[in-house]
């Protein structure tokens, strides 16, 4: 069978290399924009932060014997009609299924003098000093115009723009983060969450402009130097970053006659309704239960796509449909900022039945947590300025451990210790709890990689993708090996 992958990120790599192992008679064909090799997009922040090392983000990848993958080459048509992609060196790719792994693009909004003059709006380049954090190439940008402080603006205050402007701040950059909106993270925190994490940023050297806008950029010369805003207020400037959301990458799809809504329209199948050897999977993708925008639904849905074509007599199987991986926590890689959410927070309505939740706000004290609790579970939750509470109450998430029906004895420190400490040590997981919800690897998994000779963190995460996604299972992966080593017999 011929397959033809279009995308190279963390979801493209993730379906070639899954690919590959399932089935070694596939003949395997990869076009990917960049001339990187895949790396860990999720860490992108945390390198701008100075955390991380760009090197140590590097993915799995197939290797030349498996796939021939096209570095920095761009597909520029799809002929269903043929069954061929044509790329942007003049090449024809023939398939017999495509895959759409196209990603999303920064959403870049339409300021004046946000652009160089001349040329088509949308295809004139940034003046300098004005970046989106999409890629490796923008985040080394970032940190050339920022090395050693200055001015910066960070324009938009979701998850993304919080951990930019703490993480810039951090090295020293005196910074501004601008939203639009009234609340920080509207899509996660409600407004007293908010305002205590709006007065953390504050606490951070942060001077945080809510309910304002950029309206325009001063850049003489193509250089930047001043931002302003809807507020009537000027800042001066020597970075801007824009996070201001992303937009799927459909524009391949859209030419070649496919359906697209808020990505490319796929089914239960992930196979595009009126083509069924096209599927679709990642940002580009828009499927039944919507898109979350976060790379363990990627994942996931590679999984299920690979699972789906594996022989099984004679005949592919429909994908199932998705399964718990942990995909709606969202932990915020914020330096000085615990800030996590999980789950969808809905004001519980009245009845026997009916979710409750309560809630506890310190704004002196910088921290704010609530909880909802169902039948016995915890199905959202809200944590800020907490790490403990946090690591308690995402275990209990994404484990489904139970937890009181009380929803008031999750926020008495030593209740909350007694119902979640089972789940918040590697140690008392059982086998079978998932320890990387991005990749759903189970500590059992984990434990028979260190058995098998891994030593570190990155060996595990080389065997098992454990540690692969937003890194934050890396901790109890190292709990798994010290305690390892403990059991060593002492040399004689």
């Amino acid at each position: 069978m011929r397959i033809v992958v279009i995308g190279h990120g963390m979801v493209g790599s993730r379906v070639a290399a899954d690919l590959a192992a399932a089935d070694p008679g596939a003949r395997l064909t990869v076009l990917g924009q960049e001339d990187h090799d895949p790396y860990n997009r999720v860490q992108l922040s945390s390198v701008v932060a100075g955390k991380a090392d760009p090197a140590a983000l590097a993915l799995e990848q197939v290797g030349p014997e498996r796939a021939r993958v096209l570095r920095g080459v761009r597909a520029v048509r799809i002929d269903r009609a043929s069954h061929l992609v044509h790329d942007e060196l003049g090449e024809a790719h023939p398939y017999d299924r495509l895959v759409l792994a196209t990603g999303s693009a920064a959403r870049i909004p339409d300021v004046p003098g946000l652009r160089a003059p001349g040329g088509a709006a949308e295809e004139s380049p940034l003046v300098d000093g004005v970046s989106p954090l999409k890629d490796l190439d923008d985040a080394e940008r970032i940190l050339r115009r920022c090395d050693g402080g200055g001015e910066v603006v960070v324009l938009g205050a979701g998850v993304l723009g919080i951990e930019v402007a703490t993480g810039l701040a951090g090295r020293g950059a005196r910074v501004t983060l601008v939203h639009h909106r009234e609340r920080l993270m509207e899509r996660q925190l409600d407004r007293d969450a908010s305002e205590i994490v709006h007065g953390a940023l504050e606490t951070l050297g942060i001077t945080v402009v809510t309910s304002a806008s950029a309206t325009g950029v001063d850049a003489p010369e193509g250089r930047l130097e001043t931002v302003h805003l809807s507020d009537g207020s000027a800042r001066p400037a020597d970075l801007l970053v824009l996070c201001t959301g992303t937009v799927p990458q459909t524009a391949l799809a859209e030419a070649a006659g496919l359906e697209c809504g808020a990505g490319v329209l796929v089914g239960e199948d992930l196979a595009c309704p009126g083509d069924p050897d096209v599927f679709a999977i990642g940002d580009c993708a828009q499927p039944p239960e919507g898109a979350s925008g976060l790379v363990a639904q990627g994942w996931e849905q590679a999984r299920r796509l690979v699972e789906s074509w594996r022989p099984r007599e004679e005949e592919s199987r429909a994908p199932g449909p998705p399964r718990g991986t942990g995909g709606d926590l969202v932990r915020v890689k914020a330096v000085g900022l615990a800030l996590v959410t999980m789950g969808r927070i809905e004001r519980p309505g009245p009845g026997l039945h009916a979710p409750r939740s309560v809630r506890l706000a310190d704004p002196s004290g910088g921290r704010f947590t609530e909880v909802v609790v169902h039948e016995g579970r915890l199905v959202a939750a809200t944590i800020v300025g907490d790490e403990d509470a946090a690591a308690e109450l995402s275990a209990a998430f994404t484990l489904r451990t139970p937890v009181p029906r009380d929803p008031v004895h999750l926020l008495a420190r030593p209740l909350a210790a007694r119902a979640a400490a089972p789940a918040a040590s590697a140690a008392d997981m059982a086998e079978d709890d998932v320890l990387c919800q991005c990749n759903g690897v189970t500590k059992g998994t984990v434990c028979a990689a260190v058995a098998g000779g891994c030593g570190s963190t990155a060996e595990v995460s080389r065997a098992t993708r454990a540690g692969t996604g937003c890194g934050t299972c890396r901790s109890r992966i190292q709990e798994l090996l010290d305690a390892s080593r403990d059991r060593e017999p002492a040399p004689v």
